[in-house]
């Protein structure tokens, strides 16, 4: 995020689709706040965010998150909360918008 402003400023991101995940060391700690300024800046940037939305079932399994995927860590930063199909779930849909825009 911080690097990014070279990029920006040459239009390098522009059309490019991300997307966003976090974590917290507690829980509701401000995960979906962090996720929406994340978004803020970026569309600044002119890229084409693929947030998961309420997509699939596993998004309430990992907390409901519709901007992306959180969890919370634990004080050595290892991950508390079983994440890993919603990881997936965002990364193939941020993969499958991807495709859909360059075809």
């Amino acid at each position: 995020m911080d690097q990014c402003g070279g990029l920006w400023a040459q239009g390098k991101l522009v059309n490019k689709v991300c997307s966003a995940m976090t974590t917290a060391q507690n829980p509701h700690g401000g995960q979906e706040q962090t996720l929406t300024s994340f978004y803020v800046s970026m569309f600044h940037w002119g890229v084409i965010i693929a947030g998961p939305g309420y997509t699939d079932d596993v998004i309430f399994a990992s907390g409901g998150n519709p901007y992306g995927t959180s969890a919370t860590v634990d004080g050595e930063g290892n991950i508390q909360d079983d994440i890993q199909k919603a990881v997936e779930h965002q990364a193939k849909r941020t993969y499958d918008i991807t495709n859909k825009i360059s075809s």
